[in-house]
């Protein structure tokens, strides 16, 4: 078991939260793995052993020290797994300015495409297959159609994420759809007046599009499925297509105050925030989640408190898992890495006072390698690394201190 340093004060560079949700996989996860409740996956295998690692000393831990009073500094190194709660937040505000200044300085809306719940076991069967389905369905009925009613070019951000609010499965695409694009014929910037669309028409068009590909697929036989013959199959298709499929459109936002608020709300995260988790006693772990079925006379959500054993809480989260290699953050059109979006049509932050952090929410307060008493940039010494009760110390590059003013460190 390696060793965990608590935050001890404002030298040390780590979180400092009620509840880690490393702590509760601490607690029960070698119990757990002894009998799982689903076959774990070494995908979630090495989510769980980077997320217990992050940021303790058997990752590593750089030492820096103030050049004059010696004021020591340890930053603690991140796990960096996609799934893991401290590091995807991190890397979401890194990712929210980088991405700002790469868009159209047009308003953006914020679209949600979501499968059928009977469609879950396929996707759990085949994976990646009509996860790429959905990506590529999604992004074409909004692209087609803004070509073919307004004759431009889009651009488009899309998130995959396969969790509810109590962490159920359920597969959906969160994008940042620009409302507007270059003219096919102007080559100009066209922004589209209105927020009106043809519902009916988005939907069906995605359903069509979805089902096509999963035929296909079960046509050449690569579709890994339950039915007996195509009889069966179609059946199926008309069974899910009895109902419209959800597709949801929040009003236009300006950039980039509103837009990368939802950037950072629905890209990158982990799956359950720790600021959600309200309690850890025991076997159990309780966490905030919306009802979207109870509303309040405000119409808002109501909040409620799941409460789950770890036997039930670690195989509906771990589910979750992002497949290796599988990019869950994709771009389209105009976003595109292929695309190029001349410099007059993007979004420039002049006179600009929003700050992605404080849209966001901020990770730090104060920058841990400036000394709080002389003000000055620390320098590095060494890093350390604990496993089990091994210590090894591993020096980067050299830094020289006055020797009267490097302290004593006692390491085990």
């Amino acid at each position: 078991m390696c060793i965990k340093q608590k935050l001890a004060n404002n030298s040390e560079w780590m979180d400092s939260k009620k509840y880690r949700l490393a702590d509760f996989f601490d607690q029960w996860w070698e119990i757990y793995k002894k009998a799982p409740k689903h076959y774990i996956t070494p995908e979630q295998y090495k989510a769980v052993n980077d997320m217990r690692l992050c940021r303790t000393e058997a990752l590593g831990v750089d030492h820096y020290a103030c050049p004059d009073c010696a004021e020591i500094t340890k930053v603690y190194h991140s796990c960096k797994n996609r799934f893991c709660p401290t590091c995807s937040w991190t890397d979401t505000i890194k990712w929210a300015e980088k991405i700002k200044l790469k868009m159209m300085d047009l308003p953006h809306r914020h679209v949600v495409f979501t499968l059928p719940h009977q469609l879950n076991d396929l996707i759990k069967d085949n994976g990646a297959e009509l996860l790429n389905i959905l990506f590529r369905s999604a992004a074409d009925t909004l692209s087609d159609w803004m070509g073919n009613k307004y004759n431009i070019k889009p651009g488009i951000i899309s998130v995959l994420h396969t969790f509810g609010e109590i962490k159920q499965y359920h597969v959906h695409v969160h994008m940042i759809v620009s409302w507007g694009g270059i003219h096919n014929q102007t080559k100009e910037l066209y922004p589209i007046q209105g927020e009106y669309v043809n519902y009916s028409f988005l939907k069906d068009n995605f359903q069509r599009k979805f089902n096509q590909k999963l035929i296909e697929m079960f046509d050449r036989g690569t579709l890994y499925h339950p039915f007996s013959d195509r009889i069966n199959f179609m059946k199926f298709i008309r069974i899910i297509n009895q109902k419209r499929w959800i597709i949801k459109l929040e009003p236009a936002m300006e950039i980039p105050t509103q837009v990368i608020r939802y950037i950072g709300r629905y890209s990158k995260r982990a799956c359950l925030s720790e600021y959600k988790i309200t309690k850890i006693e025991g076997e159990f772990i309780s966490f905030r989640y919306k009802d979207n079925k109870n509303k309040d006379i405000n119409n808002k959500p109501i909040e409620k408190i799941e409460r789950l054993n770890y036997r039930d809480f670690f195989p509906r989260l771990l589910q979750h898992v992002p497949l290796k290699y599988f990019r869950v953050v994709r771009y389209y059109r105009l976003y595109s890495n292929k695309a190029s979006i001349p410099e007059q049509y993007l979004y420039t932050h002049k006179n600009d006072q929003d700050n992605p952090e404080e849209s966001i929410g901020k990770i730090e307060t104060l920058n841990p390698l400036i000394c709080s008493h002389c003000e000055k940039t620390k320098i590095y010494l060494y890093t350390l690394l604990r496993k089990r009760n091994k210590t090894k110390i591993i020096i980067y590059r050299k830094r020289i201190l006055h020797p009267d003013k490097v302290p004593n460190q006692n390491v085990a």
